[in-house]
């Protein structure tokens, strides 16, 4: 089992047996987005008669998505905001017609959740844990995109809940966020519930703030160059469902 200590410390091992509840970062933790976000993006393409989406302009777009996403965390611009922002962005430094930007982007949100792509062991691990703990996912995406990946990957009939920012009104890593979720998910300690996310800005500061067990899903060997408190750093899903069994 990878994972990044020497050694688990007897405390430690005493920690992961009173883990009742789970909160899974959707996007790049259970479900590849990556691999939604590309079909998505294609697929939009070819509806509204753009050409092709190169590999090249998609890592582009991936680029700038990625920081309007950590400007919405540093609350620094609205969702609202964000939405449109990046595409506008991109069409405009890729030379593409702006004027189709509100939607496209409407569009976008409903093709990312035509197909379930999911990370190595993400379906496997979440539904061996079921009925043993716990589980929740905890996302920041669109409340369109997010209710139609849980549909179509099977993930609404596996977790317990979900918690979308869109309906909540407020993002992660606020700290309101997860007052919201300790205040629905009934009566457990903090020390009771783990997080588990790929995104150091949102999860495990979000998981930091709130003071719960953190727990770093990082394949590709990510430094925390933000040095946040990371109880665990998995590299393979199924470390979770070893952890606590």
């Amino acid at each position: 089992m990878l994972i990044r200590n020497d050694f688990i410390k007897e405390k430690q091992i005493r920690k992961v047996d009173m883990i009742k509840v789970i909160l899974w970062d959707l996007d790049a933790t259970l479900l590849d987005f990556g691999q939604a976000e590309a079909y998505a993006i294609r697929k939009c393409f070819e509806i509204f008669d753009m050409g092709e989406c190169t590999d090249s302009m998609l890592e582009r777009y991936s680029a700038i998505n990625k920081t309007y996403w950590e400007r919405l965390e540093r609350e620094e611009i609205t969702k609202q905001e964000l939405l449109p922002g990046r595409f506008r962005e991109f069409f405009g430094k890729e030379g593409l017609n702006t004027e189709n930007v509100e939607a496209f982007n409407h569009e976008y949100q409903l093709r990312l959740g035509d197909k379930a792509f999911f990370c190595e062991n993400g379906y496997e691990t979440v539904s061996a844990l079921k009925g043993k703990v716990k589980q929740y996912a905890v996302t920041n995406g669109t409340l369109i995109a997010q209710e139609r990946k849980l549909k179509n990957s099977g993930l609404d009939e596996l977790l317990d809940g979900a918690f979308i920012s869109d309906q909540m009104g407020v993002e992660k890593p606020g700290i309101a966020f997860f007052d919201q979720v300790f205040a629905s998910i009934g009566n457990y300690q903090k020390d009771e519930i783990m997080i588990v996310g790929d995104s150091l800005t949102s999860d495990i500061l979000g998981g930091n703030r709130a003071g719960i067990c953190c727990c770093w899903y990082n394949p590709m060997h990510k430094e925390n160059n933000l040095n946040l408190k990371v109880d665990y750093e998995i590299t393979d899903l199924q470390q979770v469902m070893e952890l606590l069994m």
